[in-house]
């Protein structure tokens, strides 16, 4: 089964317009902008065919092609991700089997991420597309609380049922627990990481469903599966002592940088 990866990249967010091209600096002092970050993550992932950046602008195409990115233009009109990446499949002739969306404001996903997840779809034939889902220790189930409390939109975390289906996705931190929780403790909440690994049949449905008012009210592409009855298996993955964190607000571009300062990472 042929897999390809698809950057989704856009200029005008509405959180953090130009979001793509907002430098990082790493633990050696270079800095490279956040789609260049995602594009190297992409290209760590092994067993992948081919690894394509899609957006609108012709900012984020110049820079991606600079640094050596195959890019892909695609439509204003994309919604989201999941859209973008559907157009992004179309005008590459529908020619693999799994498309993963490695959606570019996560640069610190690790290879891993994606190897497992990819792994889960292909042993799960049941499934229509698959996530994955990180358990929270204290000190990140802290700071999403922490990023409520002062009402930014933080992480996103995913509630599943016993068979690892997909049941809820929200932008606040579910499920509720009253307990307190020390930096390294365990904790009920999962993370989800915004990786997406789809069918390709699945994905080139996505578009012609209407926005249904799940996917509305909390701005989560997914939930339009949920909606429509499609199968999300979460895959539950290993952080092996990586930290991870989305950049979705520019507060967190230090908190990235020291985190990848922690880890070493160039």
């Amino acid at each position: 089964m042929s897999v390809l990866i698809v950057i989704p990249a856009r200029y005008a967010s509405s959180r953090y317009p130009g979001k793509p091209l907002v430098p990082l600096t790493g633990a050696g002092g270079a800095s490279r902008t956040l789609v260049e970050r995602s594009w190297l993550a992409a290209q760590s992932v092994a067993g992948v065919d081919r690894v394509v950046v899609a957006t609108d602008d012709d900012r984020i195409r110049d820079a991606c092609q600079a640094f050596g990115a195959e890019v892909v233009m695609t439509s204003e009109q994309c919604g989201n991700g999941t859209e973008r990446c559907a157009e992004a499949q179309a005008h590459l002739d529908l020619a693999h089997d799994i498309v993963v969306n490695l959606q570019g404001d996560a640069p610190l996903t690790p290879h891993w991420f994606i190897e497992d997840l990819v792994a889960g779809l292909r042993n799960n034939p049941d499934a229509d597309l698959a996530t994955p889902v990180l358990r929270c220790d204290g000190a990140t189930l802290n700071g999403l609380l922490e990023d409520r409390r002062a009402g930014r939109v933080g992480g996103t975390t995913a509630v599943f049922g016993a068979d690892n289906s997909a049941l809820y996705f929200s932008k606040e931190v579910i499920p509720f627990t009253s307990d307190s929780y020390a930096d390294g403790d365990d904790t009920p909440v999962f993370h989800h990481v915004g990786v997406y690994a789809y069918r390709r049949e699945t994905l080139a449905d996505y578009p012609g469903w209407p926005v249904g008012p799940l996917e509305q009210l909390e701005g989560l592409e997914q939930l339009r599966f949920l909606e429509n009855r499609r199968r999300v298996a979460c895959v539950e993955v290993s952080a092996r002592g990586r930290q991870f964190w989305e950049l979705n607000n520019p507060e967190d571009v230090p908190r990235i940088e020291a985190m990848m300062a922690a880890m070493g990472l160039e």
